[in-house]
């Protein structure tokens, strides 16, 4: 008999699938996104030398200091403005998304959408 799987688990297990086929190189790095229940997360990361190229979050000092009053939605589309900015700085303009298991819905969908606007190819 099989046992029930919680949320967590079954959303590690859909990262792990999309994980198989996504892999970032220094010239497409991977954007790996994490959301916790009040934060979230947002890495440029090359798989081939196992090195972060940029990072942004909501605790990031110009994010954090901005986000009194504003909705998850509006701070997650603050943080891809700054993980876009932050890319261009490094010359990256063509990455790959990941989800991290969770649905482009929502927070995810709000920091892509922002991603993309400032410039990111995905």
């Amino acid at each position: 008999m099989q046992k029930a799987r919680g949320r967590r688990s079954k959303r590690i297990a859909r990262h792990l699938r999309v994980r198989r086929k996504i892999h970032g190189t220094a010239d497409r790095p991977r954007l790996a996104v994490f959301r916790s229940l009040r934060h979230i997360y947002a890495q440029l990361i090359d798989d081939g030398q196992g090195v972060t190229l940029a990072a942004a979050s909501s605790l990031d000092n110009g994010v954090r200091s901005t986000s009194k009053g504003k909705t998850k939605s509006t701070i997650s589309s603050e943080v891809g403005f700054l993980i876009g900015r932050r890319a261009k700085e490094n010359g990256l303009d063509r990455i790959v998304f990941d989800r991290g298991g969770n649905k482009y819905h929502g927070r995810l969908k709000a920091l892509g959408e922002a991603a993309r606007k400032e410039g990111l190819i995905f």
